[in-house]
């Protein structure tokens, strides 16, 4: 069963992707914001996929990636944003930093369920 962690400031948006995505069949380990996410990445939750909010208190989704992807265990971790920024200069700041796609909120459950078999082998 892949594990996918969900990291937003939105309790809201947390608890409803992470019924999406339990009813899907994954595990959902998930995080109120970058630095709470960076830290589980830390001690050690592998996840096999991140999908994360850009605007946040602390470390916004882009610092976020750039941050996980110095961790070797991340390299090749795909990591998806799901924001409410549409603009492509945050686009391609979040490419730049690592992301692997992104989404614009909101996303209906089978268009993120979709995106995710796309960049997670095996979904």
């Amino acid at each position: 069963m892949k594990t996918i962690f969900l990291v937003d400031d939105s309790a809201t948006m947390l608890m409803s992707l992470s019924e999406i995505l339990q009813k899907a069949g994954f595990t959902v380990q998930t995080a109120a914001d970058g630095a709470d996410a960076l830290s589980q990445f830390k001690a050690g939750a592998k996840p096999d996929l991140v999908i994360t909010d850009q605007n946040m208190p602390g470390l916004t989704g882009i610092e976020l990636i750039r941050e996980t992807r110095k961790l070797p265990t991340f390299r090749f971790t795909p990591i998806l944003m799901l924001t409410t920024e549409s603009q492509q200069a945050k686009r391609q700041e979040g490419k730049a930093a690592g992301a692997t796609g992104w989404l614009v909120k909101p996303v209906a459950g089978k268009d993120l369920l979709g995106v995710i078999k796309q960049v997670l082998p095996g979904a």
